[in-house]
């Protein structure tokens, strides 16, 4: 809108035309009634800036004012109470439009497989990131509160801050910290969430949903058959992802055909299925390669396995 038919709309000086005009824009958007609200505010001190400049009776602050002065100060107070009540109305009408939000640029870091990552966040928090694992976080956090997306495996050592309570937003659940350590896995392409708890505590809530559950030291929630389990953790070795390490605790043959294919991004066909009742127990570097951990597993399992680099894929049988 043009701000000098906004300006003689305030003073009074437009069409009937011109007075709709202005008065349609003002209903279009929240916005256009602040910038409106401003400029008014604006032309009221310089109404009043002018009449002290042309009107010999206004006296300086402290001396008795004169009759035209008393006359015109009332005609701005007159002003200021509209301008003020005006103000209240449409901070009741507009609650969210008195206070612009902190908008801060964003940005997505991406752990290709066979890798891991770590960054530390604008809070002084630490994100370790697993293999196949997305995190979304905000250059700065408001002063409100500090929010991350992820989608993958994350280990998390967050700063306490008791004003601006931690979130991550891991698939369908949320998990709200003031400062803790824990793990989180869940992939998109897996419904399998699962969050444990190092030390601190934490809450995991469904979006929408007030109540949550609150997670203690050592425990270990689960996702099975759509229902939250509690358990404990058994092997905190599984947690030595984060520095370069995969481990496998008397794990079935389905469970650590499943990590490797998610550290790997390969896919693994298991021809024998007598296989599958194996367990298997190791703990390797990721930097060695999947033929160097099955090359190891064979030591203790009768199998073989055969790897086509083209096809990114891998046979056991």
């Amino acid at each position: 809108m043009d701000n000098q038919l906004l300006e003689r709309y305030i003073s009074g000086d437009v069409t009937y035309e011109e007075k709709a005009r202005v008065a349609e824009w003002l209903d279009e958007n929240p916005e256009n009634m602040r910038e409106f609200l401003i400029l008014r505010k604006l032309y009221d001190i310089t109404i009043w800036q002018n009449a002290a400049d042309v009107n010999p009776d206004i006296k300086p602050a402290g001396k008795k004012a004169g009759p035209l002065v008393r006359k015109v100060a009332f005609e701005i107070l007159k002003v200021a109470a509209i301008f003020v009540f005006v103000f209240f109305v449409m901070r009741y009408l507009f609650p969210t439009v008195s206070e612009p939000e902190e908008i801060f640029a964003t940005h997505t870091i991406r752990v290709p497989a066979g890798q891991h990552a770590e960054l530390e966040l604008a809070d002084g928090s630490k994100v370790w990131l697993n293999a196949g694992t997305s995190l979304t976080f905000p250059e700065r956090f408001s002063s409100a509160s500090r929010e991350v997306r992820l989608d993958g495996e994350g280990y998390f050592d967050v700063e306490k801050d008791e004003t601006r309570p931690f979130v991550v937003h891991a698939g369908k659940y949320d998990i709200k910290v003031l400062g803790t350590e824990f793990n989180v896995t869940a992939y998109s392409t897996d419904k399998a969430f699962e969050t444990s708890l190092i030390e601190g505590s934490i809450e995991l809530t469904t979006p929408g949903n007030a109540g949550g559950m609150i997670v203690q030291p050592n425990d270990r929630i689960y996702l099975e058959n759509d229902r939250l389990i509690r358990g404990t953790i058994d092997n905190y070795n599984e947690f030595l992802w984060k520095e370069g390490l995969i481990s496998f605790n008397n794990e079935s043959f389905p469970e650590m055909i499943s990590k490797l294919e998610r550290y790997f991004d390969v896919e693994i066909a298991v021809k024998n299925k007598e296989i599958l009742a194996y367990r298997c127990t190791g703990k390797f570097r990721v930097k060695d390669g999947v033929r160097h951990i099955l090359r190891v597993l064979q030591l203790n399992n009768n199998f073989k396995f055969e790897i086509d680099d083209i096809q990114n894929t891998i046979t056991i049988e």
